[in-house]
């Protein structure tokens, strides 16, 4: 039998189990990534692991989430990344220099290459058929030491394209086809792979713009195979000799096919407030737009700003409406500008901005209260633009731009028979030709110590499990609940991400902002929560802050894969429960697992009895014995420390 696209790299990787799906494998990873929001905890557990340099063949550090640096802590912070990436012996890209998915596709993503990131997005250069995965930030520390990646083999789903995009139907449009039928909870412990004759009309941007977006799926990765897009690619950006033709076999078996006609796709639109309330966009013709953003991770390079900017060729922008571009990168704003965009933009009435994350998570452009805001992001979680009761659209650059001329949401292909526009379609450079002076090179590195500020605290580290775990029900959440709800990501909160004393005091404020304050008196107690608990971000900080607040355990009916694995890296017990046990629990209810704990996590144990006043429930904990040991240990990092006072080291036994 022949092997998937996905199963060949993990093949060339496989350091310990079987490609069978739903067993521990553990791979080897070539390259990783990390970003400021999530970097600081990453060299904090790196330095207190006691690891001296950068063991995978590449690590980049990059500065794109708090650029603006509104204060010292984010500049601190900043300065603490630079002298982490010198001293250990990673990439740094300065701050403003662009967002580390956007970055690190430019210069490092490379066929049958695998990547970890502490990010959610990392799965973009699947497009460039590399194997990118998102993880919480202490596993990309210990993979940066040399370790292996543990994960459990997800289903490989075939996602065949078939026959080619009609004019104004793009790249984000066949996401958004994806989220509409799978929702966002359907590519939960799956690999997305694409084949099919529709993958060869795609450029290798389009089909990063599909892998970044998978994410909001919850899939694992998104995967594509190489061919003369990905080749013509590599040449523009100046890194031909790192193409290798990667397909699957003919007769390779998948878990589940779905097939998508490109031909019959349309423009379409995610409505307010999730990625999946997706519609085609004259259905919601007309509604009134106070702001546009093009930008974003998603489509926030060159080739995704173009076509806006032919757009606004003899246009100007509606003057009810504000238009922002918010390049993905430097790159993508330098070879704009050196081509004439730039300033055609402005003279139309668009506002560019710096190189960042920012409007993405609420930091900066923050929309008006009452109003309506067109993305081209892939969020639109409620509050993450920075303001609660906001309706954030997410569409393509064509639909935002054709929104920001008219003023109202308008179908691009309607706008365009109205005035007379021509459909942008796909154009890349010649040559991705721009200055690389913000990526400093290890070799280029002005530190060679840590250089902690006064905001940066130390590393929590919590004991092992308890054999008795018993407190209140301190919060019982609905399904869906995102990172953002558990530790928000605006600037006024995310300063702290160095500080967990402090950052701990926003812990699910958005959800109940008396909630830390009652984890602190209560002194332990656990968390009930719906379908898909701790979907979005990978910030590992959202298990981190309740671990420090002394959570024990979460109830919850499922969980996002990333959110899963960081409760097992800080101790905390994730208990899978069933729609009955979910609402029959109440918020202030005594909780009290009666089983002993600690006999029953290292022993193999699955099914926990739960006590919830007179009633008694069954609990599951779905856990490999590696994570087991993780969970006994009390966390990743007592447990790998331990191991190297047993003299056993990480890559070993990791």
């Amino acid at each position: 039998m022949g092997q998937t696209l996905t199963e060949k790299i993990l093949d060339d990787h496989l350091v310990e189990g079987t490609l069978e799906t739903g067993e521990e494998i553990g791979i080897e990873i070539d390259q990783v990534l990390t970003q400021d929001t999530t970097g600081t905890m990453v060299w904090l557990q790196f330095e207190a692991m006691e690891l001296d340099e950068v063991q995978t063949e590449i690590a980049a550090q990059y500065c794109d989430h708090q650029t603006y640096q509104f204060d010292f802590k984010n500049t601190d912070d900043h300065r603490f990344l630079r002298s982490a990436a010198g001293t250990y012996g990673a990439y740094f890209s300065r701050p403003g220099n662009g967002i580390c998915h956007n970055v690190h596709r430019e210069n490092f993503a490379a066929p049958g290459k695998t990547l970890l990131g502490s990010d959610s997005h990392t799965p973009t250069p699947g497009g460039l058929g590399q194997l990118a995965i998102g993880a919480g930030g202490i596993d990309v520390t210990v993979a940066m030491g040399g370790a292996p990646y543990y994960i459990e083999m997800p289903e490989v789903v075939n996602v065949r394209l078939e026959g080619e995009l009609p004019e104004w139907a793009t790249a984000k449009d066949i996401i958004l086809e994806m989220l509409r039928r799978l929702s966002v909870k359907g590519g939960v412990g799956k690999i997305l792979e694409y084949t099919g004759p529709g993958v060869e009309t795609l450029t290798a941007p389009e089909r990063m713009t599909i892998t970044n977006m998978g994410t909001e799926l919850g899939a694992t990765s998104s995967l594509f195979p190489t061919d003369e897009q990905t080749e013509d690619y590599l040449e523009r950006v100046g890194r031909a000799d790192e193409y290798v033709e990667l397909q699957p076999d003919d007769d390779a078996e998948y878990d589940d096919e779905i097939v998508v006609d490109l031909s019959e796709l349309e423009p379409l639109i995610a409505q307010p407030s999730m990625p999946d309330k997706v519609v085609p966009v004259r259905e919601v013709a007309g509604e009134s737009v106070d702001q546009v953003i093009v930008g974003s991770c998603t489509n926030g390079a060159y080739e995704d700003i173009l076509p806006a900017a032919k757009m606004l060729e003899d246009q100007t922008v509606d003057t009810k409406t504000e238009m922002i571009v918010a390049p993905g990168s430097k790159q993508a704003s330098e070879i704009l500008a050196r081509q004439g965009w730039v300033a055609e933009m402005m003279a139309a009435g668009v506002n560019f901005s710096e190189a960042t994350c920012g409007a993405c998570i609420g930091i900066g452009h923050v929309p008006a209260s009452d109003s309506v805001s067109l993305r081209t992001f892939n969020r639109n979680f409620e509050g993450r633009s920075g303001i609660e009761d906001d309706n954030v659209y997410l569409c393509s650059p064509e639909v935002a731009a054709a929104a920001a001329i008219a003023g109202e949401i308008i179908d691009p292909r309607d706008l365009a028979d109205e005035e007379g526009l021509e459909a942008p379609g796909i154009e890349l450079p010649e040559e991705y030709d721009a200055s690389k002076v913000d990526l400093i090179t290890p070799e280029e590195a002005v530190d060679d110590e840590l250089i902690k500020g006064p905001n940066i605290g130390d590393v929590p580290i919590r004991d092992g499990i308890e054999s008795d775990i018993a407190g209140e029900a301190l919060l019982k959440m609905e399904d869906n609940i995102t990172t953002d709800h558990i530790i928000p990501a605006t600037q006024d909160i995310l300063m702290y991400r160095s500080n967990i004393e402090k950052l701990s005091q926003f812990t699910l404020s958005r959800v109940d902002d008396t909630f830390a304050e009652r984890a602190q008196e209560a002194d332990g107690g656990v968390l009930v929560a719906g379908e898909n608990y701790g979907q979005g971000s990978s910030r590992e900080h959202a298990a981190m802050c309740p671990m420090y607040l002394g959570i024990e355990a979460v109830l919850a009916q499922s969980f996002a894969r990333i959110h899963r694995a960081n409760l097992f890296n800080f101790g905390i017990i994730p208990l899978t429960i069933d729609e009955e046990t979910y609402g029959s629990i109440d918020q202030g209810d005594d909780v009290e697992i009666v089983d002993d704990v600690y006999e029953a996590v290292t022993s193999g144990q699955e099914e926990f009895t739960v006590r919830v006043g007179d009633e008694e429930f069954t609990a599951t904990l779905d856990a490999s014995e590696r994570e087991r040991d993780i969970l006994a240990a009390g966390g990743k990092l007592a447990w790998t420390k331990a191991q190297a006072e047993d003299g056993t080291t990480a890559s070993a036994d990791d």
